[in-house]
């Protein structure tokens, strides 16, 4: 028996609540959808639903096959209407989220194109420096820079992340240039604060190794951007990743140091709870966040300015 008009038997029988019910939205006899839920139960080998003679009612497990039913049968319909649409066509609401400083500069600015596209679709964009917990909020996709902390959720790379030691001209002119990370020390360090990301430090590679350092410094900041504004104040040296400074390189009013020992690139990624099931709008999202990222001169033109 097809697999997928069992499952919408059942769903019928237990939105409806009776076997009747089901039968008569059908325009079958009552006994064709009694053998087709025994036929159900029979092949899982538990039990769906608790009939008597008055009611039927979900069984735990029955609870929970429903609602993994009503979301696989939707997906087979959206899948349809695309086709039958003549063209890819997403609809609902979207939730995503990112880092603050990156998501500002590199996922709202993408947001009013993918709207364009997809009109059906609606979204909410969460900025935070916090490590949100996307399962348990309710998120549909999130945007992720930096190494990846092991986990049960699905990531896509979308690009590499370079990360630079930068300052101000001026205060290399005061303070000197290092010209060994193992010299960073002495030097006034703008470092992210241990309860933010970068808890392994500032990454080198010294003599073919990829090696972690946390200089020391007058001043610290769980915000990117106040690292960064600090840094073009000619406060000290800031580790920041090439995204955030490329137009300040550009333009001189930064300048980078100890480039010959920088660090493999780690990833910008996008991170969602399952590929399985997952809904036409975030694999649009994600697609879209790729292709903008993947094409170079999305990071030397407007992209990549504050």
């Amino acid at each position: 028996m097809d697999r997928l008009k069992q499952m919408e038997t059942f769903v019928a029988v237990a939105t409806r609540g009776s076997l009747t019910a089901a039968a008569q939205a059908e325009g079958v006899a009552p006994a064709l959808i009694g053998r087709r839920m025994d036929a159900l139960e029979a092949r899982l080998g538990v039990k769906l639903l608790q009939r008597t003679t008055r009611r039927i009612s979900l069984t735990h497990e029955g609870s929970a096959f429903l609602e993994d039913c009503q979301r696989l049968l939707a997906e087979v319909n959206n899948a349809e209407a695309s086709v039958s649409a003549g063209g890819v066509k997403a609809s609902g609401h979207l939730r995503i989220t990112a880092p603050a400083g990156f998501g500002r500069r590199h996922v709202a600015p993408l947001v009013p194109g993918f709207l364009a596209q997809h009109p059906e679709v609606s979204l909410s964009l969460n900025l935070s420096d916090r490590l949100v917990d996307i399962v348990n909020e309710g998120v549909d996709c999130a945007v992720r820079v930096g190494d990846l902390p092991d986990s049960s959720l699905v990531s896509v790379r979308l690009a590499d992340n370079r990360r630079q030691c930068v300052a101000t001209p001026a205060y290399l002119a005061r303070a000197g240039t290092p010209r060994h990370p193992s010299e960073l020390n002495r030097f006034a360090c703008l470092t992210l604060s241990s309860e933010a990301s970068q808890s392994r430090g500032w990454a080198f590679r010294v003599d073919g190794q990829v090696t972690y350092l946390r200089p020391a410094g007058r001043l610290d900041c769980s915000d990117g951007q106040v690292l960064h504004g600090w840094c073009l104040q000619g406060l000290g040296i800031a580790w920041r990743s090439t995204w955030e400074v490329q137009a300040d390189l550009a333009a001189g009013r930064l300048a980078s140091v100890l480039d010959e020992f920088a660090a493999p690139p780690n990833g910008i990624f996008a991170v969602f709870p399952s590929a399985r099931l997952l809904p036409l709008r975030v694999r649009l999202w994600i697609d879209f966040l790729k292709h903008s990222y993947g094409d170079e001169a999305y990071w030397r033109g407007s992209g990549a300015q504050t």
